[in-house]
């Protein structure tokens, strides 16, 4: 089996198909138009720079395309890069398929959904409960099939899903060592969190921001869809208040896109809860290909620092 792009040594030899996740045009020091390219398989993405690119190449490179390269990894200010000889786009004869190339969740779709109607069947609160039911049942197929985000954590298919899979394992643990939380708004809080995503989110694949993500975000979506989901069950009540300032306030500070801060113990617990995951997810993907004794490439989400991985781990 032949390795992933992302378990390639700087200075070994590429040749072999990957998929065009993101193309972005850009204007170089000599006013030549260039392309930077986001290349992926199912290990992962790496960037590379088509240099003097026409109009032609702009249209025969775009996102979603899948190309075949020659190349050579190399290093460029603490990243892996693939710098390109050859590249173009593939045809019906190489016999290669889109799925070939995508990053997925490592649980699937039926066993996510499953542990996530268990969570919600757990629920007491009758109000709590029909919101979140009724909210992940109108949205369930986009919800098991979207990444959380463009970058940074969780940005493979089904990622949504996975991440808030992960997030209930772990507020379930939380509420078990401080019964004082109330597990109902944690686990509708972790379910509705990032639900707006699958607004804000263009989709699965060469995922972008639509018009509503960049004028709106989840953050303000979901708000909106908890108070709808409330008028259509005939719903009134501070729950539906408290479910709001849940979404309201995930992100922990107005700088880091919060309209709130949490004001509610399960808000605070929440925030502390999903930006574990999202940076265990970070850590865990940078490490992996890391030798022990090594550090990895710098991860702009976490400051920018690069980490090390001890001897002494497997």
């Amino acid at each position: 089996m032949s390795k992933g792009i992302l378990q390639h040594d700087v200075g070994e030899q590429v040749e072999k198909f990957l998929l065009i996740k993101s193309s972005t045009k850009g204007t170089a020091s000599n006013g030549k138009p260039f392309l930077t390219l986001i290349l992926q398989d199912q290990s992962g993405e790496i960037e590379a720079k088509l240099w003097d690119v026409s109009d032609e190449d702009e249209k025969s490179y775009s996102n979603e395309t899948i190309v075949k390269v020659i190349g050579d990894i190399q290093n460029y200010r603490g990243r892996n890069q693939l710098r390109l000889r050859q590249i173009r786009p593939s045809s019906q004869a190489d016999a290669v398929n889109l799925s070939d190339f995508l990053v997925t969740a490592p649980l699937s779709k039926e066993e996510m959904l499953g542990k996530i109607t268990q969570y919600i069947f757990e629920m007491k609160n009758p109000n709590i409960q029909r919101i979140t039911r009724h909210l992940l049942k109108k949205n369930q197929d986009a919800f098991l099939e979207y990444p959380a985000a463009t970058k940074n954590h969780h940005e493979f298919v089904s990622g949504l899903a996975y991440h808030v899979v992960s997030m209930l394992d772990l507020a379930k643990v939380i509420a078990e060592l401080y019964p004082s939380l109330d597990k109902d708004l944690l686990y509708a809080g972790v379910l509705l969190h990032d639900l707006g995503k699958i607004t804000e989110l263009s989709g699965p694949i060469s995922t972008t921001y639509t018009v509503e993500g960049n004028l709106l975000g989840h953050i303000n979506i979901m708000v909106s869809e908890i108070v709808k989901a409330a008028d259509e069950l005939g719903i009134t009540g501070e729950e539906v208040l408290v479910l709001q300032h849940l979404v309201l306030s995930h992100h922990g500070k107005a700088e880091w896109g919060s309209p709130k801060p949490p004001l509610i113990k399960e808000a605070e617990i929440l925030h502390y809860i999903d930006n574990i995951d999202a940076k265990m997810n970070m850590l865990d993907r940078a490490l992996e290909r890391v030798k022990p004794g090594e550090f990895s490439e710098r991860v702009f989400a976490l400051d920018n620092r690069s980490f090390y991985k001890p001897t002494f781990h497997k």
